[in-house]
């Protein structure tokens, strides 16, 4: 049994015991709970849903002095659909040039007017799939169209007086073995030329094409019962699919064979990618001083005097002094590529490209093009006002070349064609005024990232 040996004595009370200031100015301010005070652990629970009820509230008022700070602002315009057009088929693609705009069907073209939506004429020939078109305006009733299918052929077509004339296939082969692809069209600003950059099994190369126009406004104008074809009538469309759905109960007219021959474009460039820089094959430096223009401007780097057992000894000491940090990166020894896709862009004229005083230039067309192929250092522009020649020149000399500090990336041209934005492999975005011929700005981006594209806004 067990007996205490000291009295039950109560114990004094201490600091411990005291209220402290927060619970009593809880229950002081309010006093109908003055006698009923929460024990704990309610007390506690009590606390934390006062809590995350302030916090709710202080969220709350932090989002309506956003929601008000927003309504100040100006807000844009929402724009609503005011038209709908019904095409036959499914739309891939679409231009807008003066009144007209021209859609790409997946078995043809289709022009609609923009004043009252209805279509005016369709092209469904041949039933190719449209995946991209360019247009231009030319004046007199009359636009270029170059519309690219799904095989890759360029088509080149004339629209005049609402019935669509087709000129010629930029890229057409008899041998399919030789058919080559389009990677990318460029139209220049009035339709005065064209680029289209090819590729085939093992090689690309860009063409350059110089429109006719004039003598295309000429020639619907002289004869202009050939020009709007043999038949232009209303016909029931009679092809449908799973897929497409069929809108129109009528396919308005549709543009036959026409007698109407124009003048076909006229092949000025062909430019092909810069092949890799080589050993020297010169035999004395009199042998490469003979290859060498008037020196005033900088080439390709072909005409050297380096010879190519040079480049293999300086290849090799070059990876036997960092051989570590090139097997840390894991850098295998390849054979360069030809590049396959180029970027170009139509030039005004200005400093950069100078024009003989013999040949006329006028201010809003193109006098060249700037071309710069993937890998390359160089940005290299051509002339578009040399005389025509019989035979184009396979492997033509860029009149003037711009070397750069690392790979070109990419390069953008701006609205008004004066001003050209180039972005490097290294991050680094120069900013050029093509008029004046120098540099506005030089910017780099501190973290080392790869630019993939660049625009004007």
């Amino acid at each position: 049994v067990y007996i205490r040996k000291h009295p039950l004595e109560i114990p004094r009370p201490s600091e411990k015991d005291w209220l402290k200031d927060d619970e009593e100015d809880f229950f002081l301010q309010d006093p109908d709970r003055k006698h009923d005070v929460l024990p704990q652990p309610f007390r506690m629970i009590n606390k934390l849903v006062m809590l995350v009820f302030e916090n709710a509230m202080e969220i709350i008022e932090r989002r309506e002095v956003l929601r008000e700070a927003q309504k100040l602002k100006v807000q844009p315009t929402k724009c609503f659909p005011t038209a709908e057009f019904q095409v036959t088929g499914r739309a891939n693609c679409l231009a807008v040039s003066g009144e007209y705009i021209f859609v790409g069907l997946s078995l043809g073209l289709a022009a609609f007017r923009v004043s009252d939506c209805s279509q005016v004429c369709a092209w469904d020939e041949v039933k190719m799939e449209v995946c991209a078109i360019h247009t231009s305006n030319l004046g007199n009733e009359c636009h270029v169209l170059l519309a690219v299918d799904g095989m890759g052929l360029v088509w080149l077509f004339c629209f005049h007086k609402e019935n669509f004339l087709l000129i010629k296939i930029l890229n057409e082969m008899e041998d399919i073995s030789k058919r080559t692809a389009c990677v990318e069209v460029v139209l220049s600003p009035g339709g005065d030329y064209a680029g289209v950059l090819l590729q085939g099994n093992t090689k690309a190369w860009l063409e350059i094409y110089q429109l006719p126009k004039d003598s295309w406004l000429k020639e619907t104008e002289k004869n202009p019962e050939a020009a709007a074809g043999l038949a232009c009538k209303e016909r029931r469309s009679s092809w449908t699919s799973a897929t497409d759905v069929f809108l129109l109960q009528e396919s308005p007219v549709s543009a036959d064979k026409t007698d109407a021959k124009l003048s076909p474009p006229v092949l000025l460039l062909k430019v092909k990618p810069p092949k890799p820089i080589t050993g020297s094959s010169f035999q004395s430096p009199l042998d490469a001083l003979k290859k060498v223009d008037d020196g005033s401007m900088l080439g390709l780097g072909y005409d050297h005097l380096i010879k190519g057992s040079q480049w293999e000894q300086q290849e090799a000491i070059f990876r036997s002094t960092y051989r570590e940090y090139l097997e840390a990166e894991g850098e295998s020894e390849s054979k360069e590529e030809i590049p396959r896709h180029a970027t170009f862009h139509f030039v005004l004229p200005s400093r950069i490209l100078q024009v003989g005083l013999e040949m006329k230039v006028q201010p809003d067309v193109p006098a060249g093009i700037s071309v710069h192929w993937d890998g390359s250092h160089n940005l290299c522009f051509y002339l578009l006002n040399h005389p025509l020649k019989e035979k184009v020149d396979s492997h033509p000399k860029p009149d003037v070349v711009w070397p750069c500090a690392a790979p070109i990336a990419c390069s953008a041209v701006s609205s008004c064609f004066r001003y050209l934005a180039l972005a490097c492999e290294d991050a680094a975005i120069t900013i050029w005024d093509k008029h004046l011929g120098y540099p506005l700005a030089v910017t780099a981006i501190l973290e080392e990232r790869l630019i993939r594209s660049i625009h004007f806004l």
